[in-house]
């Protein structure tokens, strides 16, 4: 559970950094098993003759040879379907180990701290795994390989949420020093309520609406968890080391409220009032994200963001 002193800290800045969030044995086996994961994607793209053979590259180096090559491991690693279009095809992963960091009891101890003991894994959720920035491609805009724009995590769901009481979770799989993009946070900002967004390809806000001269960089180390108010604009800077970084986004919000994205699964994470009601097999979570998928795919997109182009803030 978080201090006293946790607790004000988070309700004065809006944000708050916990180190050892996470146990080594649960990032040991988020190595083992996207590990393995790429291994297969490799070997795929391998006998598809699109990247080199790969015996001798470890982990970061099928991740470097793969993204030059043009093949995308990002969809099929991450722990969500994409907010575009779905296909019945669509890759993504809902393993073990992934269950296991998003269900982690310290973890849940920090979430009950601030939003009470009925906790809903909300569905807003990625991987992010960037690499140095001297390899990202020009015309790579998606901000869970390259760098993230200024915005609020309640800026990024749909208006139903808008009273959901609900928090951001940035897990450090990786050490995050000041140049392996590290997040950048706008400390007190969170009480000035939702600012206009823009709905380039990245959702973000205009950088004239927001003091961005008053952000301070997060670095922080492997475990570590950043935690979020909805309304903390917040952004990651450039990967400028020679090494990739490797973090999830995750978010939790009070069980029965909105989650703000409605049309994909959520589950119920901890519950005091019915045990009974909480999911413990990560089976069951991968199956209620195959479900989605065949039920979204083919069907209109639904947006996953309020926000256009329009305003004159936008030009």
């Amino acid at each position: 559970m978080l201090s006293s002193q946790q607790l004000a800290d988070f309700e004065r800045e809006g944000y708050l950094v916990v180190e050892d969030a996470l146990d080594r044995a649960v990032i040991d086996a988020l190595y083992e098993e996207y590990g393995a994961l790429l291994d297969g994607l490799y070997a795929g793209w391998e006998s598809e003759g699109r990247v080199l053979p790969g015996a001798g590259l470890d982990f970061w180096g099928k991740l470097s040879a793969a993204y030059a090559a043009g093949c995308d491991w990002f969809q099929p690693m991450d722990i969500s379907l994409p907010g575009g279009e779905i296909a019945p095809d669509t890759p993504m992963h809902f393993g073990p180990a992934a269950f296991a960091m998003i269900t982690h009891p310290p973890l849940l101890d920090i979430v009950e701290s601030l939003i009470g003991p009925e906790i809903t894994s909300n569905p807003i959720q990625h991987i992010r795994i960037k690499p140095p920035q001297v390899e990202v491609r020009a015309d790579e805009t998606r901000a869970h390989v390259s760098l993230t724009d200024w915005h609020q995590d309640q800026g990024v769901t749909l208006p139903e949420a808008d009273r959901t009481e609900m928090i951001t979770v940035w897990l450090a799989i990786t050490d995050v020093d000041a140049d392996c993009a590290p997040l950048q946070v706008i400390p007190r900002r969170h009480r000035s309520g939702l600012v206009e967004h823009c709905g380039w390809v990245q959702t973000g806000i205009p950088q004239k609406l927001i003091p961005v001269e008053e952000a301070i960089p997060l670095p922080c180390r492997a475990g570590s968890a950043v935690i979020f108010h909805p309304l903390t604009p917040h952004a990651s800077l450039p990967n400028r080391s020679d090494r990739f970084r490797w973090s999830f986004d995750i978010r939790y919000n009070r069980t029965g409220q909105p989650t703000g994205r409605s049309h994909f699964p959520s589950f119920v994470a901890r519950s005091r009032r019915d045990p009974a009601s909480v999911l413990t097999d990560w089976r069951e979570w991968r199956a209620m994200w195959e479900a989605a998928r065949a039920r979204l795919s083919g069907q209109p997109h639904i947006p996953i963001h309020r926000w256009d182009t329009s305003s004159p803030v936008c030009a």
